[in-house]
């Protein structure tokens, strides 16, 4: 096998605050080779520039209100700590990427003193945010040249120093031709570099565009992106993670999914990020937790491990203060390592994904000639057994390396998830009508 697919890529992110006892790039220098052996192939630190103080929020600020794209925040140390942790992550085999904010930087930033015409103003003449919730900061406007090529340069300077990649925060609300412009720009000093664009939910496209506020959808940003977020169905797997919604609905719209979006598109699936509530407080118990995060690692598009979930943690830290993960024994980690490493499963890379049953378990599979991969999981907590589609025999759970029977067509349904090899074909089941993506529509003539 070649080059790692997109969709097989997992990710790890990091918030260096607090990441370590000391909050600096050393801590997270020390702990790469840990980070490394889980699975992972591009760590994501959150931005890593300093932090306005103006209208600051907590006590240290927010790292997304930016007061220099250009400088290291003096907090993790400097640039040349920042240039040897590339150097150890390269050494080890994986990719960096950094956060770019390109929507607002702070009140205070570098920008706004040299550059106040850049940004969008009242009626007085004074900077402003579109987001008033967000009241650190303030927005860049775009469409503009002269900024553009501020914002392009500043890229370029960072995948000269060794930067991998680049996750684009709300990259929905910038202009598409300002990424294109950007990709390519970027290109040409380093090749190869990767795209992750944070789009937005569903709902708040819908609600800028209202507004008069331009915004792309995800179909738009494929144009520019390698990967996008999930969010436009995050809502409702939120609501199907917490049982109030069916199964069958948020596998129908991963289905939808597949059916508007480029053939090659990936998403980026997770179950936590630092904007969303962990997994293990989220789902009704650790099973289920368990249950979800093993189908997202197993689901079609790259994975995101949000640091401490190898921990089972249960506290998302928060942005404007220091609040340590708490590590304990990282007891979630041979777990986690085992769905990153089934990630690079030739089935998994090469094969064709295909969604089976949704109750009592959640059943897909990756079809794969050579041997294809099964997976079980009990995201309802449901006892007994459930029909599956694979012949009698006995199969090893290559998630817990045990050995599991299908017998008269059933099996016992695993306490959290089971992910089985097998061989042969199997036969994507005829799905349940859907108003959204049944191309057959016969009316009722009685």
């Amino acid at each position: 096998m070649g080059a790692i697919p997109t969709k097989n890529l997992v990710l790890y992110e990091i918030y260096v605050r607090n990441h370590g006892p000391h909050g600096t790039f050393a801590d997270v220098e020390d702990d790469l080779p840990r980070i490394q052996a889980m699975g992972v192939d591009i760590i994501w630190f959150m931005p890593i520039h300093p932090i306005g103080q103006h209208r600051k929020k907590g006590t240290l600020g927010c790292p997304y209100s930016i007061a220099d794209y250009r400088a290291i925040n003096p907090e993790y140390g400097d640039k040349e700590d920042f240039r040897r942790l590339i150097q150890r992550a390269h050494q080890l085999g994986l990719k960096v990427m950094i956060d770019v904010v390109y929507n607002h930087t702070s009140y205070d930033s570098a920008l706004v003193r040299e550059h106040p015409e850049w940004f969008h103003q009242n009626t007085a003449g004074e900077p402003v945010s579109t987001v008033p919730e967000w009241s650190d900061v303030i927005d860049l406007k775009h469409p503009n040249p002269a900024l553009s090529d501020y914002l392009i340069d500043t890229l370029k300077m960072w995948a000269v120093s060794g930067v991998d990649g680049f996750r684009c925060d709300v990259a929905s609300l910038l202009p598409l031709n300002f990424w294109l412009q950007a990709r390519q720009g970027v290109e040409q000093v380093k090749p190869g570099v990767i795209w992750l664009a944070e789009s937005v939910h569903a709902g708040w496209v819908a609600q800028r565009r209202a507004a008069g506020l331009p915004t792309l959808s995800d179909g738009e940003i494929y144009r520019a992106f390698d990967l996008t977020y999930d969010y436009d169905i995050w809502p409702l797997w939120q609501a199907t993670v917490r049982c109030k919604t069916p199964v069958a609905r948020y596998v129908e719209m991963l289905r939808f999914q597949e059916s508007i979006y480029p053939a090659n598109a990936a998403k980026m699936r997770c179950v936590e990020n630092h904007d969303q509530p962990r997994i293990m407080k989220l789902a009704p118990s650790r099973a289920q937790a368990l249950a979800w995060t093993a189908f997202q690692a197993f689901n079609k598009g790259a994975f995101l491990i949000y640091s401490g979930q190898e921990s089972g943690a249960t506290h998302r830290p928060s942005l404007f203060d220091v609040d340590k993960i708490e590590w304990g024994n990282y007891a979630l980690q041979p777990f986690i390592t085992k769905l990153s490493q089934l990630k690079k499963d030739p089935a998994q890379c090469e094969g064709q994904f295909i969604p089976l049953e949704s109750s009592p378990a959640l059943q897909t599979a990756w079809s794969y000639p050579p041997g294809g991969l099964y997976g079980i999981f009990n995201v309802q907590a449901a006892t007994g057994t459930t029909t599956v589609h694979l012949p009698d025999g006995y199969y090893q759970d290559l998630l817990h390396d045990q050995e599991a029977r299908v017998q008269n067509g059933k099996i016992a349904l695993p306490k959290d998830a089971a992910i089985l090899r097998y061989h042969g074909n199997i036969q994507q089941p005829q799905p349940p009508f859907s108003y959204l993506l049944d191309y057959k529509f016969t009316e009722d003539t009685a």
